[in-house]
C-alpha cells in the first residue's frame, strides 16, 4: 500500500494491484486499499479470461475481480496458438470465445478493460492471422486497450517494431500497449521501439523486479522516453524525485538496489578515472548524457589509485581546507591510498572510511573512544535466537565500561556489544543502524584462508555512509568496518 501511494505520488497512470483470483494477500490489498484516495493513478486488478466451457459468470476468477471494485481491469489471454493447444488445452476457437465473453462482461459490468495479448509476439511469428485474430476479437467485445506482451522475453528490438507497427496500423481507433519481460536483456530496448512505433501505454516495473530475469525497467524507460524523446510519462516536477522512488521501493521490498541500474545507480553518475574526472570538471557533458539532478541522482568522483590528484586534493579539502596541491600531505596521503588498495581496501561506497584516513593522515582525529579488548564465542548448538556472544571493555575519557551481548554470529555480537558499551557515553548512537553488509573474498586460490573485504553501509535515518575493513580474519575486516562507521557519525553528530 505504501508503494502504491509513493507510485500515485510520482505520477503513474495506472498501478495493476495484484490478482485477487489467485491468492489471500492479494485480496487483502484490494480490501486495504479502497481507503486510499489516489490523485493521479488508477488501480488496476488482473487476471485471467473465463475457463473454458464456462459462462462468464459462473468463473470464480471472473467473479474475485469484480468483487476487488476497481475502475480498471486487465484481461489476459493467449494470443499463441501452441499455448491454446498445448498448455490450456482447449481449441482455438474456444479461446476466442474465452476472450470474447470475459472483457464482454466486464463491459456489461462498467469497467475499463486492458486486454493483455499474452504471448503476443511469440504467436505472432508462429501463427500471425490467430494471434492478430485475438486482438480483433477482444476489440469487437469492447476492449479500451490492446496491449502486446512478449512474455517469454526473448524478443529483438527490430522484430518488436516490425510487429508493433502492423498492429498500430490495423488498430488505428483503439490505444495500443506493450509489456515486455527481460529474458533476452532488452525489455527496455523493445518497449521504447514499440513507443516510436505508435505504442501508448508502457507497462512494467519500478526497478525492473519481475520473474525470472525481471520486467521492463520504469526507471530507465521513463527518462529516455522523457528526456531524450520528449514524450510525456510522469509531471515533469516529478521526475527529479525517480532515484528518491527507486530507492524507496528498494528499501520497502527489501532488495539491494543495483548499483550499475541507469538513472538511479549510486554508480550511474561516478566517475573514477583521473582524465574522466578532469574532463568532468571542465564540463559535465563529456561524461554524462543527462545531468545527473534531472532524476534526483548525485555525481560521485570515487576514491582510488586513478582517482587523479586534483580528485584526491578535493576530498582532502573537505577535512583541512588550508591543505592545497603542492602540500605534502597530499603526497603522503595519495601513497597511503595505493598502498591500502593494493591490499585489497576498496573505497568506492566507502568514502567515509577515506575520510577517516585523511584524518588520520593529517592528524586531525579525535580519540572518541578506546577498545582494550574484546573476546567472541561461538558454540554448537547453532539452535536458538543467538548463535554467538561478545564481552567487549571500551575507555571514554578514562572512564571504562565492560558489556556482553549475544548475537546472531559473531559479528552482530560484536556490533551489538560495542553499541551497548557506547551508548553509556554516546546516548545518539541509539539513531545509527547497519542497512547493509557485505563480504567479498579477495584470492579464491586460498580458500578459507583468503583475504576478505568487508563493506558496512550506515544510516542515522537521514544520511547514508559507507566503510571498509580488509583482513585475512573476517572478524577483523568486519571489526575495521564497524568502528570506522561509529566513527563517522560520531565526528557528524559532533560537528567535527
Amino acid at each position: 500500500m505504501k508503494i502504491a501511494k509513493k507510485l500515485d505520488e510520482f505520477g503513474v497512470d495506472y498501478i495493476e494491484g495484484g490478482n485477487p483470483g489467485s491468492n489471500p494477500k492479494d485480496v487483502e490489498f484490494f480490501e486495504k486499499v479502497k481507503d486510499i484516495e489516489f490523485t493521479n493513478a488508477k488501480l488496476v486488478a488482473f487476471g485471467s479470461t473465463r475457463r473454458a466451457g464456462i459462462k462468464p459468470d459462473e468463473d470464480a476468477n471472473l467473479a474475485a475481480l469484480l468483487r476487488s471494485e476497481t475502475s480498471v481491469v486487465a484481461i489476459f489471454g493467449k494470443s499463441w496458438d501452441f499455448h491454446v493447444t498445448d498448455v490450456i488445452r482447449t481449441t482455438l476457437d474456444e479461446n476466442l470465445n474465452m476472450i470474447y465473453d470475459s472483457i464482454a462482461y466486464m463491459k456489461q459490468n462498467g469497467k475499463e478493460v486492458v486486454f493483455d495479448a499474452e504471448h503476443f509476439f511469440d504467436g505472432y511469428k508462429a501463427n500471425p492471422e490467430y494471434a492478430l485474430k485475438t486482438l480483433e476479437v477482444a476489440a469487437q467485445a469492447g476492449a479500451d486497450w490492446l496491449v502486446l506482451c512478449d512474455t517469454n522475453g526473448g524478443s529483438f528490438p527490430s522484430e518488436i517494431a516490425q510487429i508493433v507497427k502492423v498492429v498500430v496500423d490495423r488498430f488505428s481507433s483503439i490505444p495500443i500497449g506493450i509489456h515486455c519481460h527481460n529474458d533476452g536483456g532488452m525489455a527496455v530496448a523493445n518497449s521504447i521501439m514499440a513507443v516510436e512505433q505508435g505504442v501508448v501505454q508502457v507497462q512494467g516495473t519500478f526497478n525492473g523486479y519481475g520473474e525470472r530475469c525481471g520486467n521492463a525497467n520504469l526507471c530507465t524507460i521513463i527518462p529516455n522516453l522523457q528526456l531524450k524523446r520528449n514524450f510525456y510519462c510522469v509531471p515533469p516536477q516529478s521526475i527529479a524525485g525517480l532515484t528518491s522512488v527507486s530507492r524507496y521501493i528498494s528499501e520497502l521490498a527489501n532488495m539491494a538496489p543495483n548499483e550499475r541500474d541507469p538513472y538511479v545507480g549510486n554508480c550511474a553518475f561516478a566517475h573514477k578515472g583521473g582524465m574522466h574526472v578532469d574532463a568532468i570538471l571542465k564540463n559535465p557533458a563529456s561524461f554524462e548524457h543527462v545531468p545527473p539532478e534531472s532524476v534526483g541522482n548525485e555525481r560521485r568522483i570515487l576514491m582510488s589509485e586513478v582517482a587523479g590528484r586534483s580528485t584526491i586534493l578535493g576530498k582532502i579539502q573537505k577535512v583541512a581546507p588550508w591543505v592545497t596541491k603542492s602540500s605534502p600531505e597530499v603526497q603522503k596521503i595519495i601513497d597511503e591510498l595505493k598502498r591500502l588498495e593494493h591490499e585489497g581496501y576498496q573505497f568506492e561506497g566507502a568514502e567515509s572510511s577515506f575520510e577517516l584516513l585523511v584524518r588520520r593522515a593529517l592528524g586531525k582525529d579525535h580519540k572518541f573512544f578506546e577498545v582494550k579488548d574484546f573476546r567472541v564465542l561461538c558454540e554448537e548448538p547453532w539452535q536458538g535466537d543467538y548463535s554467538a556472544s561478545a564481552i567487549i571493555k571500551v575507555r571514554v575519557d578514562g572512564v571504562e565500561e565492560v558489556t556482553a551481548a549475544e548475537g546472531d554470529g559473531p559479528v552482530n555480537a560484536l556490533d551489538k556489544a560495542l553499541r551497548k558499551a557506547l551508548e553509556v557515553f554516546y546516548p545518539q548512537l541509539k539513531k545509527m543502524r547497519l542497512t547493509d553488509y557485505k563480504v567479498r573474498v579477495l584470492d579464491t586460490s586460498k580458500a578459507t584462508a583468503a583475504k576478505v573485504r568487508v563493506h558496512i553501509e550506515s544510516t542515522d535515518g537521514e544520511r547514508v555512509w559507507g566503510t571498509v575493513g580488509v583482513s585475512t580474519n573476517i572478524i577483523e575486516a568486519s571489526w575495521n568496518a564497524l568502528v570506522d562507521s561509529i566513527e563517522y557519525f560520531l565526528y557528524n553528530e559532533m560537528g567535527m
